[in-house]
């Protein structure tokens, strides 16, 4: 009986790891397929995002509606709330940005380069940390986060020797620096969400598709209406689809955590990484160099040793305010 609950277990955790492999690998090809492709050729990174929030506000509506019905078991309400739209609204801003130099990148930049590019996430949480939150980090946390600089130098220079994007490497370093950014104000907004990922989820999409409308009428609407394909049932399609995969991702991305643990969730995504830039490098029958792969190899290494150091400093943490808990509790006993 135990033999097959443990059997039971396992298949449970690999099926949830390989759904989120799949999403997250499938969603960044589709992404790249939309942002820069012969077949598209679509220059409006812009409004491939933008529609993206859309069908994630559209799909938590159908949630919520499904949810009414007992069709599935919880979600928050979708009847909008004004107050609520504007304490998500520094988190919407910098959102924006951040999925915008992230496509930005992907578009510039090779799926399998994709990696590299957008590997200084880790070294601008702990900047952005210490100067906005004023916490410190452990030396062990700081030597694997050079070792994520030395890949991702290492990275840049390999791919210097061939068809280097400057443009993408540089919108990468700004795209993981929004990442980091937006990891904070996730923390400083779900408060007021009540700690509901779903409903910040919903507000932010609000937020973002409306800050997006008058960035896309400056910039994008000559290309969206000059764009051969814009009544093409299969382009939508795939925005459709690449709008549901993005939308899924959070909740995917929830379940391997609650299967597994955050380090292994991390592990995961290192792992997914190293897969992603595999495929992509047979896929688009790309030559690479040892040391290209090796500044790879330093990236991945560095990010989840950094992940598994910061998870032990944690737990430290914890033990020493529970221990100091706990003597100040017997130095406040009475005396007998």
């Amino acid at each position: 009986m135990e033999k097959s609950t443990l059997i039971q277990k396992y298949t449970r955790v690999a099926g949830v790891v390989a759904l989120y492999w799949s999403v997250s690998i499938t969603m960044v090809f589709l992404n790249k397929y939309l942002l820069k492709s012969d077949d598209l050729n679509l220059n409006a990174p812009l409004f491939v995002t933008s529609y993206q929030c859309f069908i994630t506000v559209a799909l938590c509506i159908v949630c919520d509606f499904a949810a009414r019905k007992n069709l599935i078991k919880e979600f928050p309400s979708t009847k909008f709330d004004p107050k609520l739209s504007r304490e998500a609204l520094p988190l919407s801003f910098v959102f924006v940005a951040m999925i915008t130099f992230n496509n930005l990148c992907l578009a510039e930049v090779g799926v399998a380069f994709y990696t590299v590019s957008r590997s200084l996430v880790t070294i601008f949480s702990i900047v952005f940390t210490y100067f906005i939150l004023g916490k410190t980090t452990t030396l062990r946390a700081v030597l694997c986060c050079l070792i994520v600089i030395c890949g991702f130098l290492l990275g840049v220079n390999q791919e210097a020797l061939g068809e280097m994007s400057v443009k993408g490497v540089i919108y990468g370093v700004i795209a993981s620096a929004l990442v980091a950014l937006n990891g904070i104000y996730i923390k400083r907004v779900l408060p007021s969400m009540d700690g509901d990922i779903w409903k910040m989820t919903y507000y932010n999409n609000i937020n973002a598709f409306i800050i997006f409308l008058p960035m896309i009428l400056l910039s994008e609407v000559g290309e969206i209406i000059h764009f051969p394909k814009l009544f093409s049932l299969g382009f939508w399609i795939s925005m459709s689809v690449a709008g549901f995969f993005g939308f899924i991702m959070g909740y995917v991305v929830g379940l391997q955590i609650k299967v597994t643990t955050p380090i292994t969730h991390t592990v995961s995504g290192v792992a997914k990484a190293c897969c992603q830039t595999v495929i992509a490098v047979i896929w688009f029958q790309q030559s690479k160099t040892s040391l290209w792969w090796l500044a790879n190899i330093l990236v991945l290494v560095g990010t989840a040793a950094y992940s598994i150091v910061k998870s032990i400093d944690m737990k430290n943490t914890q033990k020493e305010t529970e221990a100091k808990s706990n003597d100040d509790v017997e130095a406040k006993r009475p005396l007998v």
